[in-house]
């Protein structure tokens, strides 16, 4: 049994590998991003596989064994109460706690005038980013930090204690996740290593997107200058979590940038200007990126076809996928297209079609990932996930 297990991930991840460099495998493979997915197929509310990430680990593993993927995440309900209580961070709404049980975890996106970071801060920023961290931004987020300056408390100590504990316990666990993956259900994992634009780190942790959207107008050069001094930061969090190997992608989660919510010129300028280069250093370094585009990034499409050739896989979320494999198929394998309303409110019939219409026009040379548009939570059925995974193999052997 541990010989097949064996040979059926050697067998996943080669699979899943050539399709990444947008080659030609013996199948089209399918890697869904699963999230309370997982908790529901398995009999787990939202709030358990959050409050209890060893629940959400078992859920992946259940769900893997059940299901013919190729490959999956070893657990994407990232957010761990114990974690979150231990720092005392406020931007999570969590399960149970700030919503309904059944609900996935929520971000709390701060206000203009309750932004982590004021629009006067930006040169302490620019001027040191992790001491800008450390020192301002934490004792914002938390609860329990206190600010510079003001009295230690037994709390806020015991918050920092607590926190790195915390963080030790969960991270370590995603490497006994990954053994138990791959010898209990011969299943690879799907990314290593996370990146984000430097333009969402401002939008999504430090201004919110209200102030970066008034920051655009009013102190440009400062989001430029902001955007380039986390550019070496954000360029070693992703080279220190990617897989030594260089075989699966690290992953960039991608949305302030699409449209509307910026122009062509503040895209080309501050969004791209500060993340191609992060990306092409990455790609010397022989990693690729999974360029995971939520919201619609068609406008933008000439300009990733600027990227080396295999240097990264692009995910379509609600762009155009025929589009997107018109500009840049020739160059990087094409992941998505499954659109998650249709595996929530649609019949296995349809999402059947769906998947042969994708398989013929989007797959039919390989360089092509089957997965749903975006992240798959609790309201998707479970017999479309397996009628995609079904109709995969049907249509897709080539």
């Amino acid at each position: 049994m541990a010989t097949d297990l064996e040979q059926r991930y050697d067998q996943r991840l080669t699979r899943y590998v050539t399709a990444l460099r947008n080659e030609k495998a013996d199948c089209v493979p399918i890697r869904p991003f699963l999230a309370e997915f997982c908790a529901k197929y398995t009999g787990y509310t939202a709030q358990e596989v959050t409050h209890d990430f060893t629940k959400a680990f078992d859920a992946v593993l259940r769900t893997a064994t059940d299901f013919d993927f190729d490959a999956m995440v070893g657990n994407m309900v990232y957010v761990w109460t114990g974690l979150t209580q231990a720092i005392g961070l406020e931007y999570y709404a969590i399960p149970g706690i700030d919503v309904e049980p059944d609900t996935g975890f929520q971000y709390r996106e701060p206000s203009e005038e309750r932004a982590y970071m004021k629009p006067e801060e930006y040169d302490a920023l620019i001027e040191d980013p992790t001491g800008f961290l450390l020192n301002v931004w934490l004792p914002r987020v938390s609860r329990d930090v206190v600010p510079i300056g003001a009295p230690s408390t037994f709390r806020s100590n015991l918050s920092f204690l607590k926190g790195g504990m915390a963080m030790m316990q969960y991270f370590a666990g995603f490497g006994t996740q990954a053994q138990r993956m791959r010898t209990e259900c011969g299943m690879p994992g799907a990314i290593a290593g996370i990146l984000k634009a430097p333009f969402d780190i401002l939008a999504d942790k430090l201004r919110g997107f209200l102030g970066l959207t008034m920051d655009l107008f009013e102190r440009p050069d400062k989001v430029r200058a902001a955007c380039e001094a986390l550019m070496p930061h954000l360029t070693h969090v992703a080279l220190s979590g990617a897989d030594p190997a260089k075989q699966v992608p690290i992953t960039i989660w991608m949305h302030r940038g699409c449209t509307p919510f910026i122009s062509p010129a503040q895209f080309d300028g501050l969004y791209w200007a500060t993340l191609k280069p992060i990306i092409e250093e990455i790609w010397s370094r022989g990693h690729q990126v999974l360029f995971y585009a939520e919201g619609n990034w068609d406008r933008h499409l000439p300009a990733f076809a600027e990227l080396p050739e295999a240097s990264i896989i692009y995910h379509v979320d609600m762009g155009d996928i025929l589009e997107a494999h018109r500009v840049l198929g020739h160059k990087f394998c094409i992941s998505g297209g499954m659109p998650n309303f249709l595996l929530s409110y649609g019949t296995p019939d349809q999402v059947r079609e769906r998947c042969k219409a994708l398989i013929e026009r989007v797959g039919r040379d390989g360089g092509y990932v089957m997965d749903a548009s975006a992240i798959v939570q609790n309201d998707a059925r479970v017999e479309n996930v397996r009628a995609m995974v079904e109709a995969t193999r049907e249509y897709g052997t080539y």
